[in-house]
């Protein structure tokens, strides 16, 4: 397997939610980023089948905060049987323990896969994932949670 030079990527944000699968219902985020929502920023930048984003260390910049926040759900799913949901009657309030003003350092490098093709190379996308991150592209909208 090829792989590339190691990227550092800072990220940021008011708040943030890791959801431990154990907590569902009322959500409660894991103290630190994962290394899945992690993967997740880069595949945001750039996302290619020829590569597999690798994350190898996260660095918490700030202090570990947390923040209780309640919100409205609706608790039932209309099926296509249903002529109607009434929302009132579904609503449920729930609670959520998340994290508040996170920073991050994620430090990752990609492989290429089976799936790379005879023209795809390590420095190729190394471009181009340094020209989409400095100009701020996407293909999605990268989140924390």
């Amino acid at each position: 397997m090829k792989k590339s030079n190691p990227f550092r990527l800072k990220v940021w944000g008011a708040n943030a939610c890791f959801t431990r699968p154990e907590m569902k219902v009322e959500r409660v985020s894991y103290d630190v980023m994962t290394p899945s929502a992690a993967r997740g920023i880069f595949e945001a930048i750039l996302w290619k089948p020829a590569i597999r984003w690798i994350i190898t260390q996260i660095d918490v910049l700030k202090p570990i905060k947390w923040d209780s926040v309640r919100r409205n759900e609706v608790g039932a799913v209309m099926s296509p049987k249903s002529k109607c949901l009434y929302i009132e009657k579904e609503r449920q309030q729930r609670a959520g323990l998340i994290l508040k003003d996170v920073e991050y350092i994620i430090h990752a490098y990609f492989e290429l896969t089976e799936r790379a093709g005879d023209s795809d190379n390590v420095t190729k996308f190394e471009q181009m994932f340094l020209r989409r991150a400095k100009k701020g592209q996407c293909y999605h909208r990268p989140y924390l949670g």
